[in-house]
């Protein structure tokens, strides 16, 4: 390895360069231990002086390429300039079409107003499964979707004399005020086909009720005989859970504060809630676990590897995200053998009836 600094200079003589030995390599490729500045050494420039005049036949002429070069230098920084002011030019342009745009924008985007009357002789033609989109259009129309006179109409125009309604939920019934948004919505999972087929496309155990149902509180426990396949019938375990907030089941966002003229019609006891119905061959001795908070949900083959045993610990108080939760410890319901497991919402038809 040579020493550093020891690396041999080149020397340009104007005489011994000729047009076959001056070549771009010696400006692109120049070694910048022989050109620190980045310019092009006298040498250089008078042999291809020399050259430039034998081609052009300007032998006479008295001209310096220096000159040319730095003219030509000159130029281009000019032209830079030029363009760089010229990018600041276009760039100020830009941000004022721009800011004018948005300005036309934002005094375009108030638009026009329309009454409440009007939206609610729209919301007549409003399909069930497009109440949520039509009611996020502006405000009037999310406030037609609070009265009472919307959810009457909606009823009404999906009423069947066919449907296989319960008692709470006939014509006679729908009139009353308190809780009839809850009525219809239930209602129409029982008259109106495309929410009917929605419920049988619905296993009747989703995948994700194990994580679902963690740190949900149960606020209700009930056992009562039910007909089965079998003479002797079956034990039906029923848990009532509220759905953990900040964390709704089907992922919707929090509503609007519903106007306290309309807070009757919105009134529903069972809102955010589900419930867990385990049937057993047997009967079986539970503790008492309402008010506590679900931290565990197995289900697993069952002994007689026949059935699944479902396995529910609670505890007083929910577990923290990254806190390992102990299996063993809280308050245990083992139910063993299981003939079926259901998981059904407040709206679904096989809810239990309540007062509303």
């Amino acid at each position: 390895m040579p020493k550093k600094g020891s690396r041999k200079r080149l020397k340009y003589r104007a005489g011994d360069v000729c047009s076959e030995s001056v070549t771009v390599a010696d400006y692109a490729d120049a070694d910048p231990a022989i050109v620190k500045s980045g310019r092009v050494k006298k040498a250089v420039a008078n042999a291809v002086e020399k050259e430039v005049k034998l081609l052009c036949g300007l032998e006479a002429s008295q001209g310096a390429v220096e000159e040319v070069l730095s003219s030509a230098v000159t130029r281009d920084s000019s032209d830079d300039r030029d363009a760089d002011e010229d990018g600041e030019g276009e760039t100020k342009v830009i941000h004022k079409k721009k800011s004018k745009r948005r300005k036309e924008s934002s005094e375009s985007s108030d638009g026009d107003e329309y009454p409440v009357d009007i939206w609610l002789v729209l919301s007549s033609y409003i399909r069930p499964e497009d109440v949520c989109r039509f009611s996020l259009i502006c405000r009037n129309a999310w406030m037609v979707t609070c009265t009472a006179v919307f959810w009457t109409r909606l009823y009404k125009r999906h009423y069947r004399m066919d449907a296989d309604l319960p008692l709470r939920l006939q014509p006679d019934r729908i009139d009353r005020m308190c809780g009839l948004r809850a009525r219809v919505i239930r209602s129409l999972f029982h008259m109106y086909e495309p929410f009917v087929s929605r419920v049988s496309a619905i296993p009747t155990l989703p995948e994700a009720t194990p994580t679902t149902l963690l740190n949900s509180k149960c606020v209700l426990f009930g056992v009562k005989k039910v007909a089965g396949t079998r003479p002797e019938g079956l034990w039906e375990f029923s848990f009532k859970f509220v759905k953990q907030q900040g964390n709704p089941r089907n992922g919707c966002a929090k509503s609007l504060p519903v106007p306290k003229q309309y807070e009757d019609v919105h009134t529903n006891s069972d809102s955010d809630c589900y419930m867990l119905q385990v049937s057993t061959f047997n009967f079986i001795f539970t503790p008492v676990v309402m008010g506590m908070t679900l931290t565990l949900f197995t289900i697993n083959v069952s002994t007689d590897m026949r059935h699944h045993r479902v396995r529910l610990v609670f505890q007083d108080s929910p577990v923290r995200r990254g806190k390992k939760r102990g299996d063993h410890v809280g308050t245990q319901v083992v139910l063993d053998p299981v003939h079926s497991v259901r998981l059904v919402d407040w709206w679904h038809p096989h809810y239990p009836s309540t007062s509303s």
